[in-house]
């Protein structure tokens, strides 16, 4: 069914545009059976999260008053707590002149519909006077992914973002809002190995167990997927302390990696928790698209778009299919207009709730959007455009 209509849609543009002068074709990209979508903006919602100038905190590195989430607020994480979709957003203040040169926290909104959100006046997560505080100031605690446990604990992964170094911090969790910094990912793993290395963006790989997306093990082993230029892996037996998979020479094991000509042609940076399926295990990623010859080009030059990859469910590092053309990109103006004005949807939030998956994701480095994916009915995936000869 999916294909049929595909196909339909893509006859039905091709011979609307065949009177265009414009002389552009829309080509609607059907997705393969592993992959998941398409996923649908709903109409007349988004931006779902947008900057907050009233919300006021005392900071307790400089005991004062910081409209905390004055600037920007996006790159989301999402879970569900008691029936509830919670989505943990990156939010800056007004400290800097640009990105990365202000201070960020993690902020909190829930959901009983998972489109309309309640916020908290406070940040959940962010830098203070404790063992973290050299990985965390000033720039703060940024671009969050959630996941939760058979057994109710939720652990977030997170940027520690001091200025001068990007490391993958975890934190534990019983309520969302209460939390316990356990410190980099890679602290302990190697002798310290891959401690002061760039690192960041971790999808810790879920499973569904009934309708519940849980954190799930794979031949005894938590694994994720981590990285932003390359995609590597790394396993844990405590869900705090990681080993990053290394290849035989103890040098990080590349996944997958950009494409020359692709929408990730420049990055392909980790997005959300990834899901175990019967076809594998699916990870969504963020391509970013070369400048110049390198890239795609039908979008923007430095643009975000989301793709996914599909992995051995058995041998997490094995590659099994992979997108050649992003799932969702930025159409919409609020995904082209903020702080990243060459087009951004940057995913990091995944649920499954009321039997659909709501995908939660940054745009423009600027605000939250939701799009949905609904298993029971059918949705196109994403198009793109292709210019012809007239």
């Amino acid at each position: 069914m999916r294909e049929f209509l595909t196909k339909l849609v893509v006859l039905a543009t091709v011979l609307i545009s065949a009177d265009s002068a414009i002389g552009q074709t829309t080509q609607f990209t059907d997705l393969p059976k592993w992959a998941l979508g398409g996923f649908v903006r709903p109409k007349s919602v988004n931006p779902i999260i947008t900057p907050n100038p009233a919300s006021v905190f005392t900071d307790p590195m400089t005991n004062k008053a910081i409209a905390w989430e004055a600037n920007d607020t996006f790159n989301p994480a999402a879970v569900i707590k008691e029936g509830k979709v919670v989505v943990l957003y990156r939010a800056e203040d007004k400290s800097g002149v640009r990105i990365g040169s202000r201070t960020s926290r993690i902020g909190y909104a829930e959901s009983i519909d998972g489109i309309h959100f309640k916020r908290k006046g406070k940040p959940v997560l962010f830098p203070t006077n404790d063992s973290q505080k050299e990985f965390e100031w000033t720039g703060g605690c940024e671009d969050p992914r959630v996941a939760v446990t058979e057994n109710g604990l939720y652990v977030i992964f997170y940027t520690q973002w001091n200025r001068k170094l990007p490391r993958l911090g975890v934190a534990t969790s019983k309520d969302l809002i209460n939390w316990t910094k356990h410190g980099p990912a890679f602290e302990s793993a190697y002798s310290g190995k891959f401690l002061n290395i760039h690192h960041k963006s971790a999808s810790i790989v879920t499973k569904l167990v009934g309708d519940k997306q849980v954190i799930a093990k794979i031949n005894g082993k938590y694994w994720m997927y981590w990285g932003e230029r390359h995609v590597y892996a790394a396993t844990s037996s405590n869900l705090t302390d990681w080993e990053p998979v290394v290849d035989g020479n103890n040098e990080l094991k590349e996944l997958i990696s950009p494409r020359k000509g692709y929408f990730d042609s420049q990055l392909t940076e980790c997005g959300p928790p990834a899901v175990i399926t019967d076809k594998g295990i699916v990870l969504l990623y963020n391509g970013k698209n070369l400048a110049g010859l390198g890239g795609d080009s039908r979008l923007n030059a430095n643009s975000y778009s989301a793709g996914q990859v599909l992995f051995d469910k058995t041998d997490p590092t094995k590659v099994l299919a992979r997108l050649d053309v992003p799932f969702l990109r930025p159409t919409e103006a609020f995904e082209k207009s903020g702080q990243y004005v060459d087009g951004t949807v940057f995913i990091e939030g995944l649920v499954y709730f009321k039997k659909k998956w709501f995908l939660y994701y940054g745009c423009a480095d600027s605000k939250v959007a939701v799009a949905v994916y609904d298993p029971s009915a059918e949705a196109l995936p994403d198009q793109m455009l292709t210019t012809t000869s007239n």
